[in-house]
């Protein structure tokens, strides 16, 4: 089973790789970094809290997992 440390960092890292590219593709679609960095902030913030739940539901799912 994954601590719930682990499952914190995997998220944080994750998060912060999707802010930076999201950041690019909003500033990209609007030709602003402070709309892009806006849209950034909202879906990193959506995205960290449904990961971490997601990431914590399938740690209690043993299916597919080796177990030797």
């Amino acid at each position: 089973m994954e601590t719930r440390r682990r499952s914190i960092v995997k998220a944080v890292i994750w998060n912060v790789l999707g802010l930076v590219s999201m950041t690019l593709v909003g500033l990209i679609a609007t030709g602003s970094v402070k709309a892009g960095g806006m849209m950034a902030l909202v879906n990193t913030g959506i995205g960290f809290t449904v990961y971490l739940f997601y990431e914590r539901v399938w740690a209690k799912i043993s299916w597919g997992r080796s177990h030797v």
